[in-house]
């Protein structure tokens, strides 16, 4: 029988420096029967000192043969991946999770909401639609951070401005940044919504804790009903699989029930 807890060894292919606390590590799947959704993430493990939930960033739609995890120096396990190089060894088991409801949203406008490393998982999604852009209908991406250093994945978003209306900010004011200053929220009122038909759009949010609810306060003063509001949550998910409890809200578990919910299945669980 084989046991669920076993992680499969991968090799680490590339390491991209994010911010001063976040890196991009490219683990190569050459060995592996793996195939995902966007939204989905995975157990992985620094051999001899844990294991830690990470979402994939990288979509299912590019190049086959690897996933990028977008990891923020936070404690001891992340601590020591932040110290891994090319050709290190780590730990896969996955993917888990329920990922974003792809089939869903075909045809729909999408709002993506996104606060410091919460953009991780929003951009296997967000490049998932660039690759089948037909598929969807108007797209907008909203996304803050506490300071310009703070703001991940620079580098693309001039290629998502080619595709769909961007909106960035910080929380503060930055000599390096003369773009929007404050937070992400108060983005809304920026964008070409049409808050007439409010109910074609789905919003789709991702970050600090603190931060979604601030958000799903203006979404739903804006008109959103709960079934179109996506949240994709974090929480200690140690098994992965629904067996140790550690990741529960409520009757929910975020590793399997999750980590995607709409707010109408959550609102009275997640306090």
């Amino acid at each position: 029988m084989k046991n669920p807890y076993m992680p499969k060894v991968a090799e680490i292919v590339e390491v991209r420096n994010e911010t001063p606390d976040v890196k991009t590590f490219c683990i190569g799947l050459k060995d592996f029967d793996f195939n995902y959704k966007p939204g989905q993430f995975v157990e992985l493990s620094s051999f001899g000192f844990g294991e830690i939930p990470v979402s994939i960033t990288s979509t299912p739609t590019r190049k086959k043969g690897f996933i990028e995890l977008s990891i923020k120096n936070v404690g001891r396990v992340t601590n020591i991946l932040h110290e891994a190089k090319t050709g290190d060894s780590v730990g896969i088991r996955g993917p888990f999770g329920n990922g974003f409801p792809v089939n869903t949203l075909r045809g729909k406008d999408i709002l993506f909401i996104g606060g410091g490393i919460g953009l991780a998982p929003l951009r296997s999604f967000i490049n998932y639609i660039i690759d089948r852009r037909n598929k969807f209908g108007s797209v907008y991406v909203l996304y803050g951070a506490r300071t310009y250093a703070d703001m991940v994945f620079k580098n693309e978003y001039e290629n998502w401005r080619k595709h769909f209306e961007v909106h960035l900010t910080i929380d503060k004011e930055d000599k390096n940044w003369n773009g929007n200053v404050g937070f992400v929220n108060q983005l809304l009122k920026k964008t070409t919504i049409d808050v007439k038909n409010i109910d074609k759009t789905y919003a789709i949010i991702c970050g600090p804790e603190i931060m979604m609810k601030f958000v799903i306060n203006d979404l739903k003063n804006t008109g959103f009903d709960d079934n179109n509001i996506i949240l994709s949550l974090e929480r200690v998910m140690k098994c992965g699989i629904g067996k140790c409890g550690h990741c529960n809200i409520g009757d929910k578990y975020v590793c399997i029930d999750g980590p995607v919910f709409s707010y109408a299945d959550i609102k009275d669980k997640w306090k």
